[in-house]
């Protein structure tokens, strides 16, 4: 089916400027597993200094991260990196790709499970229209324009 509005203001591509690199999204894992400063980040994505400091930069531009200040004793203070609301926003989409790999790049199982904090149940991922219904996949779902689309001209 061939939609009648340009995708050139499209969100996708516009969410991808921002964090579709492999080093962002290394960033963001462990920003959610609660790695705030830089040399843990660093240690625990292998990623080189001039990158991570480029990313994390970059995120904290952007609003994902905003920096805290702290200082250990006898030592010069540095900055601690800390998800904020947006940045929080982008837990589902780590999630689903998680889910992804471990489908179908994950020979000998999860490396990690997520699992609710109250009960823990494992973190399972679905989709809902707003109406309630349980939506089984991109079948089942129909692209309308919305309000930022720009309509082709004939």
């Amino acid at each position: 089916m061939k939609l009648a509005f340009q995708v050139n203001n499209c969100s996708i591509e516009r969410t991808l400027d921002i964090v579709g690199e492999k080093w962002t999204f290394l960033v963001l894992r462990e920003a959610f597993r609660g790695v705030r400063r830089f040399a843990d980040m660093q240690a625990t994505t292998g990623a080189p200094r001039q990158v991570l400091s480029a990313r994390l930069t970059r995120l904290v531009d952007e609003g994902l991260l905003r920096k805290e200040p702290y200082r250990e004793p006898g030592q010069r203070q540095r900055d601690e990196y800390r998800l904020t609301e947006k940045g929080l926003d982008l837990y589902p989409l780590l999630v689903a790709l998680m889910h992804w790999g471990d489908k179908y790049l994950a020979d000998d199982g999860p490396p990690v499970v997520l699992t609710h904090r109250d009960c823990g149940g494992l973190i399972e991922q679905h989709f809902r229209c707003a109406e309630g219904h349980e939506v089984a996949g991109p079948r089942e779902v129909t692209a309308l324009p919305g309000s930022g689309a720009e309509l082709k001209t004939a």
